[in-house]
């Protein structure tokens, strides 16, 4: 029983580990998704893409963050191993039936907890309000910063020959008008480019930065340079168009809502000036 209950607290402080360090991750500039498949991976040992590696090795907090993964993660499967074969050491086939479900309803429970968007955000919440008050961590929430929240992304776009995006300038694009900043390029040797300007020329092999809303940077990852891409161009202008107006139609309809006064207070103004204008007579 206590190798049992040494099991559950082992995988239950494993998922709390790699929760925690998913956040400081992300804290660091990593998107979320990113931020958990590198804790997951560190902590596994199951290894990491180049690309990502070299975002992880190059920076020094998330290189440390990395590291203690690493051995809190060959430390924690091993225990577990351990943990998982004295609980059924010496146990008869009924006992072990058991122990069998009670572990897979224990793992049940563990998935949809960590699953749930509730438990997530609380997480979240608590975790990066602690990392702040008592770490020294570069807590910049580089996600907030930019609005990457609803329908507004941040998303990179391989250039293929045939491409719409494919050996012409960022302002013969017109990008802009379907609401896309290009945020930089990152050559196929490797360099980069932030924020470049009009006439920069994407190539084929280039990676595309782009932030603007997930269904117009979708678009653009599949449109080629063809009838049918120009047709969806001037669509996506007419799309962003309609959507700017919706917007600040909005924004003026909360402006006007808040310039509204008490009548009373108008007339009292109104009064003032006349008296003013008396006076200048």
């Amino acid at each position: 029983m206590i190798a049992l209950i040494s099991l559950f607290v082992i995988v239950l402080a494993s998922l709390v580990i790699t929760r925690v360090a998913a956040v400081m991750l992300s804290l660091t500039g990593l998107s979320i998704q990113s931020a958990r498949f590198q804790a997951r991976s560190a902590f596994s040992g199951t290894g990491f893409t180049s690309s990502e590696t070299e975002a992880v090795v190059n920076h020094p907090v998330r290189r440390r963050i990395i590291m203690t993964l690493m051995l809190l993660g060959n430390a924690g499967i091993v225990t577990g191993i351990v943990s998982l074969l004295l609980s059924f050491a010496g146990t008869s086939g009924l006992r072990s039936a058991g122990q069998i479900i009670v572990i897979v309803a224990f793992l049940t429970v563990l998935i949809r907890l960590s699953h749930s968007a509730t438990v997530d955000r609380l997480l979240s919440r608590i975790i990066e309000r602690s990392l702040r008050r008592f770490t020294q961590l570069d807590v910049r929430d580089y996600a907030g910063l930019l609005h990457l929240a609803d329908e507004w992304i941040i998303g990179e776009i391989s250039v293929e020959a045939g491409d719409w995006l494919c050996d012409h300038t960022i302002e013969s694009l017109q990008l802009a008008n379907e609401g896309v900043l290009v945020l930089g390029i990152e050559r196929a040797d490797n360099r980069y480019i932030g924020t470049p300007r009009g006439h920069a020329r994407f190539h084929e092999g280039d990676m595309a930065v782009l932030y603007g809303r997930r269904e117009t940077i979708d678009r653009i990852d599949v449109r080629e340079h063809d009838v049918a891409g120009e047709m969806d161009w001037v669509s996506s202008q007419i799309d962003f168009t309609e959507h700017y107006l919706e917007t600040h139609e909005q924004d003026r309809d909360f402006e006007d809502t808040g310039d509204e006064h008490d009548p009373d207070e108008h007339h009292l103004h109104a009064g003032e000036r006349a008296e003013d204008d008396e006076a200048d007579r």
